[in-house]
């Protein structure tokens, strides 16, 4: 509804109206990348490296191909 009124209202007046707090309307809107290309790239990685790269080098290589993801969540991933 936000989205579909904004260019008549603010995003500030709508959120008070709607009693949601601004942030949220932010958090929400804000689009992130999927799982699953960061998990496979993740993978790959790994595959290509014998099974031998940690999460460091992990994240390094993850960051030359262009995605920014932490060592903690590089870890989760591969644990699963």
């Amino acid at each position: 509804m936000i989205k579909n009124n904004q260019h008549k209202y603010s995003i500030s007046a709508l959120c008070k109206v709607l009693q949601i707090p601004r942030s949220t309307f932010y958090y929400e809107a804000k689009e992130r990348k999927s799982e699953d290309d960061v998990t496979s790239a993740i993978v790959e990685i790994f595959q290509n490296s014998r099974q031998n790269y940690g999460t460091r080098k992990i994240k390094v290589e993850l960051k030359k191909l262009g995605h920014q993801v932490s060592r903690r969540r590089i870890g989760r991933i591969m644990k699963d």
